[in-house]
């Protein structure tokens, strides 16, 4: 596991020592889940960027539901 530093506002502080002593845990835990959780959205974020864009560049396409029932065998 890896070590890192971050400097967070007095307020953010503040908050995050308090609800580590109002829950027992640690503010490494808290610092640990917002970055997690945080980066599991941005990581969303880029790869939906990044799939628009190829569809603008008409790299990839879409299908309608049609295209799709038929593609996968599933006309009625």
């Amino acid at each position: 596991m890896k070590q890192t530093a971050v400097r967070l506002p007095d307020e953010t502080y503040a908050r995050l020592q308090d609800m580590a002593s109002k829950t027992g845990r640690t503010a490494t835990f808290y610092i640990r889940e917002a970055v997690e959780a945080h980066l599991d959205d941005l990581e969303d974020v880029y790869l939906a960027e990044r799939a628009l864009e190829q569809l603008e560049r008409g790299e990839s396409r879409t299908y309608t539901l049609e295209e799709l029932k038929s593609e996968l065998g599933l006309d009625d």
